[in-house]
């Protein structure tokens, strides 16, 4: 019988590499997963919702405001690319938020055939009014997880994402345009 106690057993014979024990892809674990990203979708939208649901609009109005008023001056086709809709689709939630005095359309400067939006006085308060309610969320739920959750969050989220949306997140502002005047 070999004399084995110099000998280290296998487990400890060699360091298991960082991502070697994936229990987190087993099927229970991306199930919740889903569940996770299904419940906190559902409960970071519920305030915004329902003050949306107070002005006749819903979660697209939300987008178009949100996306309009990080990027003022967007072009209507850049904006339908960020949001992947038809122009038909995008025309049943602008031509309202137009119409209202949310959002307001200009002609391009190079193209005048281009029409760039931007929020109204009145698009920026109401654009203001969701981001505070999802906020609190948001500062919330980093507090409670720290600074490398935050991190790994932010790398799940884009490993989420295609190609085309890491591009428009690239491309987007990291601070709010209006408060950097």
């Amino acid at each position: 019988m070999p004399d084995t106690s110099d000998t280290k057993p296998a487990a400890e014979a060699r360091p298991v590499a960082a991502g070697r024990q994936l229990l987190f892809l087993r099927e229970e674990e991306l199930r919740l997963a889903q569940d996770l990203l299904f419940f906190g979708y559902r409960d970071f939208t519920a305030g915004a919702d329902a003050l949306l649901e107070e002005l006749g609009m819903g979660r697209a109005h939300h987008r178009v405001l949100h996306f309009v008023g990080r990027r003022p001056g967007i072009t209507v086709g850049d904006l339908l690319a960020i949001l992947g809709i038809t122009k038909q689709s995008l025309g049943r939630v602008l031509n309202p938020l137009v119409e209202e005095g949310y959002v307001n359309q200009a002609p391009g400067r190079a193209d005048r055939r281009q029409r760039l939006l931007s929020l109204t006085e009145k698009g920026e308060a109401l654009e203001r009014r969701l981001f505070e309610r999802q906020r609190e969320w948001v500062m919330r739920a980093y507090r409670e997880a720290g600074p490398a959750a935050v991190d790994g969050f932010r790398r799940v989220m884009r490993g989420l994402m295609g190609p085309e949306a890491r591009a428009q997140l690239d491309r987007a502002p990291r601070t709010n345009p209006r408060s950097a005047a």
